[in-house]
Formats: structure tokens, C-alpha cells, sequence
């Protein structure tokens, strides 16, 4: 689930100590000795202007499109769990350190940084475990990047889970995985199975004489189970709703002990960061953007594609390099809903040249969430386009929160009237400010996805709503005339 509150980061550089010039012959005091300067400080890096492509070596995901074997035996080959052992006897702080310097953010739509949250879980032993949980209810539409590592590549999972265990001192990981996801359910299963026969998860995982155990809980089809509390409730045989917050789950999370919830895509590439080096992971995107990311593309495309590419790579690119272009040429582009169906869209003159990444993306009033990118030609009914949208979020919301609970009805009823235009233009601000009611007011993030594809098309497609509200009294004005001229 599509979250979008962020926590910016500082970086600070630190100058040496001043060098004192000395002479090396002796010489009489001069009368007004110079005063010592400080060196001029080294110029600082070119900052990065250009964003992908690429390339294959640089890679993490190696079987995305099941070209390979996904067995235990096809991963060691590709890469996976090599050096693992290593990397876990490094330590818990060691892993922590190089998941922050990696510039790793959530790849769930949240964005928090990594090392970050997972360094909330250290603290003195009070004699309750400590839980991994691993956010795998991918039920955000458009968004399709996490089925395929469970289905292609099920180890980079289950090695980024013990790694990820490890440094917060977790015993266990509870992989909860959307009910629909049958055969991905499966093959992480089968994938747990084998890591387990070779001694590589269990009792003294690895050899390292760390004890950890993996599970796999299906859940029901309910998006709500996507934001991580309702998630944890379901984990616990109950409704899935979500907690008020504090206490935050690494306080208070699964059982009531310490817990970290973390998606699919953050875990998986935990393990290639660690070997490889946190600057190596980090030399790709922008400050505060940092890495690959797994990007989902659909909608009017000529080839929809899941796709791994560097972050900040521009827009316009990423879809004419993978997806083959719009349908119909880029000029045929109407609009982007660029990370899933809870941000706002973006018109075409901003798609022109915006980047992929977490800041370029609220810089337009969007968001980058699950990187789901979801394009709409010329040919797109925009207006009926986010009246399903809010007919989905009415339907998906749990009822818990009386501004979501009542407003997404609302926004649905409003919303499928605007679709024929059966409205006053006065209901567009109505509207708009309905949906700044349900916005920040609900315990969690749901109320704000409902409400901001709402805010998108009025910001960008008003003329639009406005001209089939005229339509239509238009219509109805000539109907009730000749109905009139009759009698």
C-alpha cells in the first residue's frame, strides 16, 4: 500500500585541520609576521545530470522474466547467497551501516530510509523476540514488481530475510503474501524448503551460529492489509485493521514484541548492497534517491513490462526505452498516474521531462509509491478513470475511521456523476474540499488515497469537468424546451 510521508535527510562535510605553514630555513621575526590562512577546500564532485539506461552487470534482479531457473541451484549461480555467511559475521551494525550509506529508501511507497528504521530495533534484550515481517500483500493496482521476485526470484528474498533478520536480531521472518498470489506463494515455499535442506536458514543459518526460521502466511485479498499494522493484525487471526499509532511496531508489532514491517523489494536487495558495497549502490540516482528500482508499466504502451532501472531516470525515457512508447506516439499521451493508483496524475506537459524518483515527483504534486507507472492516451475518459479508482477505494476501505469510511461513499457518488457531467461546477470545490476532510484525518494512509487521485484530476483536468457539466445542461436544457413546446 501507497504511503507518502518522508523524512528528509543532511549530509555534512566536515573540512580537515588547518595546515601551518613553516619555513625551513631560519629567518629572522619578520615585524609583521602573515597570518596563517586556511586551505581552500576541495571542490566538490560534479553532481550526476544524466540517469540510465542501465546497465545489465549492474542488475540485481538477474530473473525477472523467469528466463532462468528460480531453484536454489539456478540462484547460487546467478549470485545469490554468495558470501552470505560473511556478510552476516560481520555483524548487525556493520549490515545497518552500509544499508544507510547505501541511500536505500521503502520500495513500498512510503520511501522512509532503511538503515534508519531497521536500527529502531536495536535495543537492550527485555526478553521479548524480535519479528521480521515482509510486506508482500502487493494489492496497489498497477503495481505488479514484488509477484515477480517471489515467483522469478524467491532467494533473493529468502537471503535478503536472514540478512535483514540478522541485523535487527529478529529469530524469525513472517513473509505475509496476498491471497491471490497463489503460484508466488508457492514457489516462495518451495524456495524456504530448499534454503532450509541446505543448512542456509534454520538452526545455525549459514553456519554462522545464528538461529533463524522463515514462514509464509497467505492473506485474503483485503487491501487494507497493506499498511503494515492492519497487516499485523491479520498475522494475529484478526480483522485487518489498522492501529493507532504510537506505539509504533518496533515498540509494539507482532505479538506484541518489537517488530520491523518491510517490503518485498527493500529486503531482496539487501544482500547485493552488502556485497557489493554501499558506494556501489549508492553511484546510482540523485541525493536522497539513490539505487535501482523495479518500475511496472502499463496501460496504452505498446509492450507493459516490469523493468529494473536507476532511479531519476526520466520518465519520458523509461517508458519509450522499455515499454516501447505510447501507444500511438508520444504526443498521443494524456496523462500518468506515475506510482500506483493512490498518487495524483500528472499531465503530459509535466510527463515531458519529469524524473523517477521520490523528490522530482512531490516537486509536481505527485509521488513515486510503488513506482507503478500507469499511462493513458488521448483515448482515456480521465474522469471515469478516477471514478473507479475512488469506486475501489470506497469498496477497499475498512470501515474503521469515519472520514474514510463515509467520505470515500461520497467521493464514489460525486465522482460517477461527474462521469456524465450530471453536476454543478459549485460540486468540483465541494469536492475538493470533501477530499481535504478525509486527508490526514484517519489512522491510516487509505483516507489520503482516496483522496488525492480526486485532487489530480481537478488540478490538472478541470476545463475538462467543466465542459461536460455544460454538456449536459446543455442536453438537458434542449430536452426540457422541446418537452415543454410540445405541451
Amino acid at each position: 500500500m501507497a504511503l507518502t510521508k518522508r523524512l528528509p535527510l543532511a549530509t555534512f562535510l566536515q573540512l580537515s585541520s588547518r595546515h601551518l605553514a613553516t619555513q625551513t630555513t631560519p629567518t629572522p621575526p619578520a615585524a609583521n609576521p602573515p597570518k596563517a590562512q586556511a586551505p581552500t577546500p576541495p571542490p566538490a564532485p560534479p553532481q550526476k545530470t544524466k540517469f540510465g539506461p542501465l546497465k545489465d552487470e549492474d542488475r540485481i534482479f538477474t530473473n525477472l522474466y523467469g528466463r532462468h531457473d528460480w531453484h536454489l541451484k539456478g540462484a547460487i549461480a546467478r549470485g545469490d547467497w554468495h558470501k552470505t555467511k560473511e556478510i552476516v559475521l560481520k555483524g548487525s551494525p556493520w549490515i545497518i551501516d552500509e544499508i544507510k550509506k547505501s541511500g536505500l529508501r521503502g520500495r513500498g511507497g512510503a520511501g522512509f530510509p532503511s538503515g534508519l528504521k531497521w536500527s529502531f530495533m536495536i535495543r537492550p534484550p527485555d526478553g521479548r523476540p524480535k519479528y521480521l515481517v515482509i510486506n508482500a500483500d502487493e494489492g496497489e493496482p498497477g503495481t505488479c514488481k514484488d509477484r515477480e521476485i517471489m515467483r522469478h526470484d524467491p532467494h533473493k528474498l529468502i537471503e535478503g530475510c536472514l540478512i535483514a533478520g540478522h541485523a535487527m536480531g529478529a529469530r524469525a521472518a513472517y513473509i505475509y503474501i496476498r491471497g491471490e498470489f497463489y503460484n508466488e506463494g508457492s514457489n516462495v515455499q518451495t524456495a524456504i524448503h530448499e534454503a532450509y535442506k541446505a543448512g542456509l536458514i534454520g538452526k545455525n543459518a549459514c553456519g554462522t551460529g545464528y538461529d533463524f526460521d522463515i514462514f509464509v502466511h497467505r492473506g485474503a485479498g483485503a487491501y487494507i492489509c497493506g499498511e503494515e499494522t492492519a497487516l499485523i493484525e491479520s498475522l494475529e487471526g484478526k480483522q485487518g485493521k489498522p492501529r493507532l499509532k504510537p506505539p509504533f511496531p518496533a515498540d509494539i508489532g507482532l505479538f506484541g514484541c518489537p517488530t520491523t514491517v518491510t517490503n518485498v523489494e527493500t529486503v531482496a536487495v539487501a544482500p547485493e548492497i552488502c556485497r557489493r558495497g554501499a558506494d556501489w549502490f549508492a553511484s546510482f540516482g540523485r541525493e536522497r534517491n539513490r539505487g535501482t528500482k523495479l518500475f511496472c508499466i502499463s496501460g496504452h504502451v505498446n509492450k507493459p513490462v516490469t523493468v529494473e532501472e536507476e532511479m531519476s531516470v526520466p520518465l519520458k525515457e523509461l517508458i519509450e526505452r522499455h515499454a516501447g512508447g505510447v501507444r500511438g506516439g508520444w504526443d498521443n499521451l494524456l496523462a500518468i498516474i506515475p506510482g500506483g493508483s493512490s498518487v495524483p496524475l500528472i499531465p503530459k506537459k509535466i510527463c515531458d521531462d519529469v524524473l523517477m524518483d521520490f523528490d522530482a515527483l512531490v516537486a509536481v504534486q505527485s509521488g513515486l509509491g510503488t513506482a507503478a507507472v500507469i499511462v493513458m492516451d488521448k483515448s482515456t475518459d480521465v474522469v471515469k478513470a478516477i471514478a473507479r479508482l475512488s469506486d475501489f477505494y470506497q469498496h477497499e476501505s475498512c470501515g474503521q475511521c469515519t472520514p474514510c469510511r463515509e467520505g470515500t461513499g461520497w467521493l464514489a457518488k460525486m465522482m460517477n456523476r461527474f462521469v456524465t457531467g450530471n453536476a454543478r461546477p459549485a460540486e468540483i470545490d465541494m469536492i475538493w474540499e470533501l477530499s481535504k476532510q478525509i486527508e490526514g484525518h484517519t489512522i491510516c494512509a487509505l483516507g489520503d488515497a482516496a483522496a488525492w487521485p480526486v485532487q489530480g484530476l481537478i488540478r490538472h483536468f478541470r476545463p475538462e469537468m467543466e465542459r461536460r457539466m455544460a454538456e449536459y445542461a446543455a442536453k438537458n436544457s434542449d430536452a426540457k424546451t422541446i418537452s415543454t413546446s410540445a405541451h
